[in-house]
């Protein structure tokens, strides 16, 4: 697996980490570890897997599709529909 930059992961870090907090009141803290632990996250720091041809919101939105159905490839970004 090539590792994106931690720069690049910073950004949409705090980009999804912001908006989790504004829709679902978390703490910061709480948002970082949500979303750190996910699928999503593991994918997005995975250079292989082309996330980063998402804007932060596409991002967000595979996470939200990751908490409900357990699986962020149900999200219609990476379906592609």
């Amino acid at each position: 697996m090539k590792r994106l930059e931690p720069e690049i992961i910073d950004y949409y870090d705090n980009e999804v980490i912001e908006m989790i907090t504004e829709k679902y009141g978390f703490s910061q803290m709480d948002a970082l570890k949500a979303f750190i632990s996910s699928k999503t996250h593991e994918m997005l720091e995975n250079e292989d897997c082309g996330m980063t041809e998402f804007g932060a919101g596409a991002i967000f939105e595979i996470w939200e599709c990751e908490r409900v159905t357990g699986d962020p490839r149900n999200s219609v970004y990476i379906r592609g529909e």
